[in-house]
C-alpha cells in the first residue's frame, strides 16, 4: 500500500470517528469510552485490513465493534458511584475524578480528613465514607493511600501516612466493605501534590486519596 493511499485511508477513518466523538458533550463516560474505543478501532481496522489486502470499509467498521468494546471499561455502575460521590462532595474541595486505568478516584485533602501529626479521622469525612462504602457491589476493591505533608521526619511520616490509610480502612470496614477488599499504603511526604512552603499547600498535602476499582476480566 502506497503513502499516498495510507493518508486517504486514514484521513476517511478519521472522518467517520469524527461523527462519533462529536456527540461526546452529552454522553455519560460510559459512552464516551465506547465512542473513543471505536474511534481509535475504526482507524486501526480500516489500515490493517487495506495493509493484509482486506477492504477499507470493512476493517474499519469491524475496528470500530473492537475498539468499543475496549473503550467501555468504565461500567454503568462506576458512572454511578462517580455521579454519587461528585454530588455528595460538591463544593467540599473533595476532588472526584475518573482515572486513565478507569478506576474512581477520591482524593480527600486534610480540610477534610487529618490534622497535623494525626491519623484520627475527623467527623467531617465521615459521610464522604459512608457515601463511598454504600451499595458497593460485592467485586469492587479499594486502594487507600494515606499521605503526609513534610511536617517531621520520615521516620515520623511514613508510619503516619499508613495510619491513616488504616484509619480509613478501618472505618470502611465497620460500616460494610470487607477488609480483605481494601488495600492500604502509605507514602509519606514523598507525592506532594503542592507547596511544603505555605500552610494551604501542607493541608493540601496532608491527605488520603481512595481508589476504587472492578476486578480485570481476564
Amino acid at each position: 500500500m502506497t503513502r499516498s493511499n495510507t493518508r486517504q485511508l486514514t484521513v476517511v477513518a478519521l472522518a467517520s470517528s469524527a461523527l462519533l466523538l462529536g456527540a461526546c458533550a452529552n454522553m455519560s463516560e460510559t459512552q464516551k469510552g465506547t465512542a473513543a474505543g471505536a474511534a481509535i478501532g475504526a482507524v486501526g481496522g480500516a489500515l490493517i485490513a487495506k495493509g493484509t489486502g482486506g477492504k477499507a470499509g470493512t476493517g474499519a467498521v469491524v475496528g470500530g465493534a473492537v475498539g468499543a468494546v475496549a473503550g467501555n471499561l468504565w461500567s454503568k455502575r462506576m458512572e454511578d458511584k462517580r455521579q454519587a460521590m461528585e454530588a455528595a462532595t460538591r463544593g467540599t474541595g473533595i476532588d472526584v475524578a475518573r482515572t486513565t486505568d478507569n478506576q474512581l478516584k477520591v482524593n480527600i485533602p486534610a480540610d477534610f480528613s487529618f490534622d497535623v501529626g494525626r491519623a484520627a479521622i475527623k467527623p467531617v469525612m465521615v459521610p464522604v465514607l459512608d457515601k463511598l462504602a454504600q451499595g458497593l457491589d460485592a467485586d469492587m476493591q479499594m486502594h487507600v493511600i494515606g499521605h503526609t505533608d513534610d511536617t517531621g521526619s520520615d521516620a515520623v511520616n511514613n508510619p503516619l501516612s499508613l495510619d491513616r490509610a488504616e484509619a480509613v480502612r478501618d472505618y470502611l470496614a465497620r460500616h460494610g466493605v470487607p477488609a480483605s477488599r481494601i488495600q492500604v499504603e502509605g507514602r509519606g511526604e514523598r507525592e506532594p501534590v503542592a507547596t511544603n512552603t505555605t500552610p494551604a499547600g501542607r493541608a493540601m498535602n496532608r491527605r488520603v486519596e481512595i481508589y476504587l476499582r472492578e476486578p480485570q476480566k481476564g
